[in-house]
């Protein structure tokens, strides 16, 4: 999936949600999005006022593209956040993860889903 093609989903896509951050990292997206896509759960997103996400961005665009319901609970505005809209997001392909923090963000994925990094690794190559 490339730029292009995640920007026509996420387009389509019936976004009920409004974002707190003005940048998003494609590859993040696209990371998440091939683990949902082979049944992986993921935590909950954090919202303000039943609207805003505080924290899930990346996993709330790939559950849409996805097309899996990810619960939300509800946590505090902080001032550090500040409701934009998706049309001001500004959509980068540079990657924010190094490979070690993929590596936690795997084995942390595997423990939530009840798995070893190994049967992970095998589930999404």
């Amino acid at each position: 999936m490339n730029k292009d093609e995640l920007l026509k989903l996420i387009s389509n896509a019936e976004i009920r949600l409004s974002p707190s951050q003005k940048r998003i990292s494609i590859p993040i997206v696209v990371r998440i999005y091939k683990k949902m896509k082979k049944g992986l759960m993921f935590n909950s997103i954090q919202v303000a006022k039943k609207t805003i996400i505080v924290d899930g961005h990346h996993r709330y665009l790939a559950s849409l593209l996805a097309n899996m319901k990810l619960e939300m609970v509800e946590y505090p505005l902080t001032s550090a956040k500040k409701m934009t809209h998706w049309e001001l997001v500004e959509f980068v392909d540079e990657d924010w993860d190094t490979p070690e923090e993929i590596k936690r963000f795997n084995e942390q994925d595997a423990r939530y889903n009840g798995m070893t990094l190994e049967a992970l690794m095998e589930l999404i190559a």
